[in-house]
């Protein structure tokens, strides 16, 4: 534990028996309360059995002690009632102040929405109108070790890579809002002393205030399902010039890829844009191919996806059983990924959806 040698672990050793470098005030304090509680709880427990065993030892029967038969002692019943409370509130006082300051997310100067869905996550930055999805980099060929020939190394960062990591300024108050899209996720940074669940139809919130640039990582820590274990936390902590610079080009970027959604988009277009987004958000689950798994069902010769194009769109705006509505993705995507699987997977319907037509009834369903 911080700055509390256990027998005589070299401090090169010690690291493994702590918790991660705290580099938020609220890790700080909580790392420091639970050398404090420890102190307190072993005192106590050393007293008590030391008491206890002392007695059974000096007073055993084989001595030729007996045992004297008395009723109740008030000072003694007063003693171990006050002493115990007493030691209660002392250890409560440091507790309520750090709980306190979890809770306290009032002047925030950077407010993000996370959003948990199987098995990525959602950052939106309210502040600056633009947002992402990040998820699992690792290469399915170094967690299924099915690489031909001599397997693919396994990096340190195994499993808690992502394609794009949230980004926030050093020496500031970043207040994180979560929920969910479909099950119960948890976000989590141990670096950060954060966590908190992600519920459907909930907004939750939390803070943090990083200390130190550098990239910190975390997981999804409630079971969500069977990708539960790829749905790592990546932050990455930043000078503010460089975060002001990098939320310019992310903002620029995403009006970049949003594409006009009132032109007509030619099927060369579509089909490219519906491959990536495809594989992006719709490959987890219903494989690569489109040959489904368990309850995600199969694209490849799947009645909605060779039926009626309008009905096709519908489920994908509006969600249908396990899957949830896509709300995050634009108009051009919706688009791009429909005419996709109807265009590939297995398929060849041979139609197209314009972004014009996902637009169009975005707003009708709004009205």
């Amino acid at each position: 534990m911080r700055g509390l040698p256990i027998l005589a672990v070299p401090a090169a050793n010690a690291a493994i028996w702590d918790f991660q470098p705290a580099v938020t005030p609220i890790a700080r304090d909580i790392s420091e309360l639970h050398v404090w509680l420890m102190i307190v709880i072993l005192s106590v427990a050393a007293i008590v059995f030391g008491a206890l065993f002392y007695a059974i030892l000096r007073h055993r029967r084989s001595l030729g002690h007996e045992a004297r038969p008395f009723h109740e002692n008030t000072t003694v019943e007063i003693a171990w009632t006050l002493i115990p409370a007493i030691i209660l509130a002392v250890m409560a006082w440091p507790a309520a102040r750090v709980v306190l300051a979890q809770k306290d997310n009032r002047g925030a100067e950077l407010t993000i929405k996370v959003t948990g869905m199987q098995w990525q996550w959602q950052y939106d930055y309210l502040d600056h109108g633009f947002g992402f999805k990040s998820r699992l980099a690792t290469e399915r060929a170094q967690i299924e070790n099915y690489s031909p020939g001599t397997p693919p190394r396994k990096s340190s960062t195994y499993l808690l890579e992502v394609n794009e990591p949230l980004v926030v300024p050093v020496n500031t108050k970043v207040r994180i809002l979560t929920t969910s899209q479909d099950v119960i996720h948890s976000w989590g940074v141990p670096a950060f002393a954060v966590k908190q669940d992600a519920i459907p139809g909930y907004i939750r919130d939390t803070w943090f205030r990083a200390e130190q640039t550098g990239t910190y990582r975390g997981q999804c820590v409630e079971l969500c399902g069977r990708d539960h274990a790829f749905m790592p936390v990546v932050v990455k902590v930043v000078s503010k010039d460089e975060f002001r610079s990098w939320a310019s080009a992310r903002q620029a970027r995403q009006q970049a890829e949003a594409g006009n959604p009132d032109r007509n988009w030619t099927r060369e277009e579509l089909l490219a844009r519906g491959e990536r987004v495809y594989a992006e958000n719709c490959a987890t689950c219903h494989q690569p191919h489109g040959e489904g798994l368990g309850p995600f069902p199969a694209l490849h010769g799947s009645k909605i996806v060779n039926g009626p194009i309008e009905a096709h769109l519908a489920i994908v705006l509006k969600g249908r059983n396990a899957m949830p509505a896509w709300t995050s993705l634009s108009e051009v995507d919706i688009a791009a990924v429909i005419s996709f699987e109807r265009n590939a997977l297995g398929n060849s319907r041979g139609d197209l959806l314009q972004p014009a037509v996902v637009k169009a009834a975005r707003q009708q369903e709004g009205k």
